[in-house]
């Protein structure tokens, strides 16, 4: 990508970090993605997926010439490369996904320099990354590709996202599971802050349909350890109801609630074969990344 230092979410220079995370990665699903593709020693085979219109950068290969004459725009066609993982990137844009208290960042922008950095990872090992923005629906949906053209349009839309309203992660979720092509690599990056059991439902539903998932839960410390000392006031923010409170007199039934929320979280999806990754905010995704690999590829030896 030509002027790489342009986009918001995309860093360079953490990226260059992980410069042999991609053959981790790939070590660290191939076990769980078995069957998922086809030989890669069998000549090139794609199938047709669609149009768009045509970016500077795209390969005019693909150019389709028909639908030019028919409509006088550049489209290019967009095909699915059978040998490559297919993978797509759930983004959580939640009113919640906005808070800061003890991490680096808020959660939504910690999980938006995720999402770019997993995109162009896997982009870089020559698999196609797909992309879905939501909170009570989905923002965005931009269909797996891998050029630099594909990463440009990923990285603008992220740019224009902020968080947005009350989460209803089931029906989103059930809508994508019922949707979805190929099996695929589906990684979830929230706070699932939603009705449990339902977000579990959806969950299953990709399960069922035979995708594989690894589900990266994103909280600030203070969700973690609520560190609050003096009377103050929460604000949901995704529905601003307010509510005073001593933390003092709450700290312990809090925590007991949160560590039970998170552990059903982590059993489920062990019982789902779905790969939680606990992520707290004030680790750099970076170093979080590389963590979560390193320990990905010791429990497969």
């Amino acid at each position: 990508m030509a002027d790489e230092n342009k986009y918001t979410y995309y860093e360079p220079d953490k990226i260059g970090r992980l410069r042999n995370i991609s053959l981790l990665a790939r070590s660290a699903v191939e076990g769980f993605i078995s069957g998922l593709h086809r030989s890669p020693h069998k000549g090139f085979s794609v199938e047709f997926a669609e149009h768009r219109e045509y970016v500077a950068g795209d390969d005019i290969r693909h150019l389709d010439w028909v639908a030019y004459a028919r409509s006088d725009r550049y489209y290019i066609k967009q095909y699915e490369q059978e040998t490559n993982l297919r993978t797509y990137i759930l983004l959580d844009v939640s009113g919640s996904m906005g808070y800061k208290y003890g991490g680096t960042a808020t959660k939504f922008v910690y999980g938006c320099f995720l999402s770019a950095c997993l995109s162009y990872l896997m982009c870089q090992q020559q698999d196609v990354v797909g992309m879905i923005a939501f909170d009570n629906e989905m923002k965005f949906h931009m269909p797996p590709g891998s050029t630099p053209a594909h990463l440009d349009r990923m990285f603008k839309n992220l740019e224009e996202l902020k968080p947005g309203k009350d989460t209803k992660i089931g029906p989103v979720f059930h809508e994508l599971a019922a949707t979805l092509g190929k099996r695929s690599l589906v990684i979830i990056i929230s706070d699932l802050y939603d009705e449990q059991s339902e977000v579990l439902k959806a969950i299953q539903h990709f399960v069922f349909k035979k995708h594989q998932i690894i589900l990266f839960h994103l909280m600030d410390p203070s969700e973690l350890d609520f560190p609050f000392k003096k009377v103050m006031t929460f604000v949901d923010m995704e529905n601003n109801e307010k509510l005073q409170v001593d933390p003092r007199f709450i700290r312990d039934q809090y925590l007991t609630e949160m560590n039970a929320f998170i552990d059903r979280y982590r059993k489920e999806c062990s019982n789902r074969h779905v790969e939680y990754v606990l992520t707290p905010t004030d680790t750099p995704y970076e170093k979080m990344l590389l963590n979560y690999l390193a320990r990905r590829n010791m429990a497969r030896r």
